[in-house]
């Protein structure tokens, strides 16, 4: 039986793995690589993060983005996006040299068992670990809006699910949404030759600014900190201490991780969008049918502070819509676990202080835990934070033993552990 199995190969699969081997565990690690990075976001986009808060995380700082860059003879300069196939490329470089080797086939169902876990591969090949690190990236919580379901993939698809858009050369497209993913999806396809207008619900775009000098006078840093989320010591907060953003009340935890930082559109992007791209400020779907040649989208039009119904005909539409992390989707553990999971209000798997569930030796990574450690946890930034915490977790879960007769829950609660037979 290993100590512990990481489901997930990306900057938080990889960053876990790191320091769980320089912990001397017991491991193994499954997943594909970087592969959302790798097949789900089209050529020419670029990370919205700054380089040096784009770092995967091995304990001793060695294999990071810059260095990477600097072997390469590229630059990895503040201030200068960097292209998802570099950062693609580095993290497949640091998987080599900064974590055991990765096994690329996938990890189909996560169950109790006597002392642990059992893991089933796509092969068929059942493994048993005493703990288990679920770091699935973001994919398994795609976010369609209610009034797009039930449309085939022809005629809506969600952003993540597109590492090519050259199927949409020369076709009409609707990007729903008003963030980076809506933004930046946008502007590729109004640069390849493609008729694009994107729906926002709110009044106003909202873009991020130019980020301040690296250097500058100190009064300057004083006032508005440079973090791994932006400049501004609000920012430098969530970024840099997730241990104390655990310590806020609940409802204020999840109501900033649900609504900082965006959504809101880089600013090298801006300049990409505005000439080029039809933005319908106001707009909100409710409604959407199979039409001639794609899809008829019904439309409240809310600005001017008047409510006016509109129909608009497209060949397809893109839900730029984001990601939301509940338990219900985590469909790769069995029922019986998925079920004896504690949730937050928001539906998330609730978490503690060493990033581990209501089910003693399942750990969790990633999106599923901002709304317990904060908004860093949507980002490349937080991989770091994570991987340490989590090891020092899971070193601690495997001194007591096999899980005890008690779950842990939110508010000193527990519940019996017959919920989780083992």
């Amino acid at each position: 039986m290993y100590d512990l199995l990481v489901v997930g190969a990306g900057p938080y699969g990889l960053s876990i793995a790191s320091h769980a081997a320089a912990a001397g565990l017991d491991l193994r690690v499954f997943g594909r690589p970087m592969a959302s990075w790798r097949d789900h976001m089209p050529r020419g986009m670029f990370l919205k993060s700054e380089p040096w808060a784009s770092n995967l995380s091995d304990p001793d700082g060695r294999w990071r983005l810059d260095e990477y860059c600097a072997g390469r003879g590229v630059a990895a300069r503040h201030g200068e996006p960097v292209p998802v196939e570099t950062f693609a490329s580095y993290g497949l470089w640091f998987a080599r040299n900064a974590v055991p080797e990765v096994d690329e086939r996938t990890v189909t169902r996560v169950a109790p068992c006597p002392g642990g876990f059992e893991a089933v591969i796509e092969d068929g090949e059942v493994l048993h670990a005493r703990t288990v690190a679920l770091a699935v990236g973001v994919l398994p919580f795609v976010e369609v809006p209610a009034a797009l379901h039930g449309l085939g993939p022809d005629l809506v698809t969600h952003s993540s699910h597109h590492g090519d858009l050259g199927r949409f050369h020369g076709r009409d497209v609707t990007v729903v949404g008003g963030g980076q993913a809506a933004l930046e999806t946008a502007a590729l396809l109004a640069e390849q030759g493609t008729r694009v207008r994107v729906l926002v619900r709110a009044d106003r775009l909202r873009w991020n600014e130019v980020p301040p000098p690296w250097e500058r006078p100190w009064w300057q840093s004083a006032r508005s900190p440079h973090s791994g989320l932006g400049p501004g010591w609000r920012n430098w907060f969530y970024a840099e201490r997730p241990g104390l953003f655990r310590l806020l009340p609940r409802s204020r935890r999840e109501r900033i991780a649900a609504d900082a930082l965006g959504p809101a559109g880089a600013w090298w992007v801006r300049d990409r969008v505005e000439p080029a791209v039809e933005v319908l400020l106001g707009h909100e779907v409710t409604a959407a049918r199979p039409a001639a040649d794609g899809v008829r989208l019904d439309v409240l039009d809310r600005r001017n502070g008047m409510v006016t119904p509109r129909c608009l005909k497209t060949g397809h539409v893109v839900a730029a819509t984001g990601f939301r992390a509940t338990r219900d989707r985590l469909g790769l553990l069995s029922g019986e676990l998925r079920l004896s999971l504690a949730t937050t209000p928001d539906g998330a798997p609730w978490v503690g202080r060493d990033l581990e569930s209501s089910c003693p030796g399942l750990f969790l990574a990633g999106l599923m835990t901002a709304s317990g450690f904060g908004p860093a946890m949507r980002f490349v930034h937080g991989a770091a934070f994570t991987a340490g915490t989590l090891v020092r977790g899971v070193r601690r879960r495997l001194r007591t033993g096999p899980p005890g007769a008690a779950i842990p829950a939110p508010g000193g609660r527990t519940q019996p552990a017959a919920a989780v037979r083992r």
